[in-house]
């Protein structure tokens, strides 16, 4: 599956030292920048992005991008990191305002925020770059660099205490994950993993990353494999919250498939190294996903509906129809509904319709549904 991977051509640049000398002098500039959206929402369209109030859904900020872009929230409350062709640009989502600085990435992948620092990835060089985003400013902070083996699509996070849990691979195979203490030092590494893809921190920092067989659980300092029930079992996309130990994950299980659309998640304990399997009833996307303000799994149905799982049981406890039943489309670039999740609210995309619905998690009602002026694709929130 290549739903992270940028189908456009892209040049390659050399990475280039980010950031300015006085970080504190950057930082105190974006607090003192006029804040024109306090609860910022950015959604993605065919040629631009479109900045909303999450209070509202109303469209503050239309701002043109041409190309294929991504979007994922950089970790300081108020900035988005825009994947292009070329690196990942700085959007100020609060100020209504994309910057022209870009961190430097040939085919930039996937964006992982946890314990105060942010992690970047680019597909293309297997650079890894991590910063602290509240000094993102109005110049790029300072980055440290970790590289590769090879060049890959792949992803790593950082934990509290300074290790990086990076994935391994070429252009042609990826095989697992090693680990690297504070100082780059590789302490451990599991080549278990085909396919690795995607990752996702449960309580207490165990890290779950995705294989074409089950996933790799890193907690304690080890490496744990738990194996999917069939031969074939593609975990690639996963959702964690910090006050569950249960990871909710997609799962696939036909290799040879031009585009699979499972009907059934997988809940990784990462306590206990198992994994158990949900029937749903209907399909949904890698654009599914997501964790209520309790922990509790979210998975947006092609039969238009949100379940809410509850990971402890397995069980579906709550479905809230939301949109009229809609296909996945074969091409993973193509809009589809989409998830993003902020606090006891689910944000939900519906493309056929150019609405965005706000949904109360708790109660399963739609407070708010919104028109827009442009076809939505991806969202996050800053």
């Amino acid at each position: 599956m290549k739903n992270l991977l940028l189908a456009l051509p892209v040049t390659a640049l050399a990475l280039t030292a980010c950031g300015g000398s006085d970080t504190k002098t950057s930082t105190a500039a974006a607090a003192q920048a006029q804040v024109k959206v306090a609860d910022p929402l950015v959604t993605t369209y065919d040629g631009g992005l479109q900045i909303l109030d999450r209070t509202t859904l109303k469209v503050v900020q239309n701002i043109p991008l041409p190309g294929f872009n991504r979007v994922n929230a950089a970790g300081d409350g108020r900035h988005v990191l825009v994947s292009t062709a070329t690196g990942f640009r700085v959007l100020d989502a609060a100020g209504t305002t994309l910057r022209a600085e870009e961190f430097a990435a040939p085919k930039p992948g996937h964006v992982v925020r946890h314990a105060g620092r942010t992690v970047l990835f680019s597909d293309g060089t297997g650079k890894i770059m991590t910063f602290d985003p509240r000094q993102l400013g109005t110049a790029l902070p300072k980055v440290t660099t970790h590289t590769s083996e090879h060049a890959h699509h792949g992803v790593a996070i950082q934990l509290a205490n300074g290790e990086l849990v990076a994935t391994l691979g070429t252009e042609d195979k990826r095989t697992g994950i090693r680990v690297l203490n504070a100082s780059g030092k590789e302490i451990t590494r599991n080549e278990q993993c085909p396919g690795v893809h995607g990752e996702a921190t449960a309580k207490g920092e165990a890290v779950v990353i995705g294989c074409e067989n089950g996933v790799l659980i890193y907690a304690g300092g080890k490496i744990t494999k738990v194996k999917a029930p069939d031969e074939y079992g593609r975990i690639g996309n996963q959702a964690g919250h910090e006050e569950s130990p249960i990871v909710l994950g997609d799962y696939k299980v036909d290799a040879d498939a031009e585009l699979e659309r499972p009907e059934r998640i997988s809940l990784i304990n990462t306590t206990t190294g198992t994994l158990k399997l949900v029937d749903l009833g209907a399909s949904y996307t890698f654009r599914s996903l997501g964790r209520g303000p309790h922990g509790e799994g979210l998975v947006l149905g092609t039969d238009g509906a949100l379940r809410v799982i509850d990971p402890e049981s397995a069980k579906v406890t709550k479905k809230i129809k939301i949109l009229a039943p809609w296909k996945e489309p074969i091409e993973w670039q193509e809009a589809r509904p989409a998830l993003y999740v902020n606090g006891e609210t689910a944000y939900v995309t519906d493309p056929a319709a150019k609405k965005l619905h706000a949904v109360n998690v708790e109660s399963g009602k739609v407070e708010m549904t919104a028109d827009l002026p442009h076809t939505p694709n991806e969202i996050t929130g800053a």
